[in-house]
This record gives structure tokens, sequence and C-alpha cells, in this order.
């Protein structure tokens, strides 16, 4: 077990050690001027990715190390009543694309989480922020799929294995809400 479990930390290390660095810089700026201009963050994501869109949007409501003000961040997966209402009424590809259409506004930011980067909820979620004229960012793995090509900033993890995804994920998420509490708040 101790050899299997050295080889998953250094499959870990080598996919986050290729993640695109200038990419995520541009995100914690988006996002900073985001709400330095009184907008909010959408996020959303399946599985996983729902629990990472549901983990950074508490760090930036309540803090992630600075006591500071809340800031507006929603992640769109987390309203049963809503979900379950669009999923039964319409379908599941339009769970997160009617809810940007609700609370998306110009100002806006959108994040979209699929480790295939082929998610259909969150590429109509993409489509729907770009008819609201919302930036987006894709947290996204694999070659990127079809969303790297709908978002405006696609941050892709170059691995095929979705645990490594999801971990690298995570770490851009503990990134970005790091940098933009500080940039905000110190």
């Amino acid at each position: 077990m101790i050899s299997q479990i050295e080889k998953i930390i250094q499959e870990s290390i080598q996919v986050k050690s290729r993640l695109p660095i200038e990419k995520i810089e541009t995100a914690c700026q988006k996002i900073i001027l985001c709400y330095r201009e009184g907008g909010k963050i959408l996020i959303c994501g399946n599985g996983g990715s729902a629990a990472d869109s549901q983990h950074m949007a508490g760090e930036f409501v309540n803090r992630f190390k600075l006591e500071r003000p809340a800031l507006p961040c929603l992640s769109l997966t987390t309203d049963s009543s809503v979900l379950t209402s669009i999923a039964n009424d319409y379908d599941f590809e339009s769970i997160f694309s009617k809810q940007v259409q609700a609370y998306g506004q110009k100002k806006d930011i959108l994040i979209g989480i699929s480790t295939s980067g082929n998610s259909k909820n969150i590429i109509k979620a993409m489509n729907a922020a770009r008819e609201k004229e919302m930036y987006s960012i894709g947290f996204i793995g694999n070659n990127g799929g079809v969303i790297k090509d709908l978002c405006d900033l696609p941050i892709i993890v170059s691995s095929s294995n979705t645990p490594r995804i999801q971990e690298a994920h995570e770490l851009v998420i503990h990134a970005i809400c790091e940098i933009v509490e500080k940039e905000l708040y110190q």
C-alpha cells in the first residue's frame, strides 16, 4: 500500500506542477475587478465539482484566511427545489443555465467546473453567460473539451485522471481565494 500511496502523491504533484500559472493570475485579476465593480461570482459543477463550487462559494462568502466583509458568490448547485424543478420541467442540462439567466448580470463572472470539459449543463451555462455578456472561467481537465472554446478563460488541468484533476482544481480554488482576499483586504 505504501508504494501505491507514494505513486498517487507523485501523480498529484506532477499534475499540479503543470498548472497554467498565468491563467490563474488572470482569473485572480478578473475576480478582483469583478468585486471592485460590485459584481458577484456564480459557480457550477457536477458531483465532486459541485462540492468544489460550494467550497469556493463558502470561502468567498465567509472568509478564507482573513477577517473581512463577505464577498458575493453563489454556488448554483445547492438549491434542491430550484434544481429539481428545472430538471423536471425542462431537463438536467438546463439546471445551471436557467440560474445564470435568473441571477447573472453583465458585471458578474461565471465559473464552470468540469473535469471532462464536456458537461452538457456547464456548456449551457457558459452559453447563458455569453448571452448575458458575463465573463466566464472554466476549471476543466483533459484537453479542455467543448468548454475551452466557450469560456473566456480556460484553466485546463493537463490530465485525464479525474481524481488528479479534482485535486488540482482544489489547489487553483485555494490559490485564487487567498490572492483575491489579500488583494482586496490586506
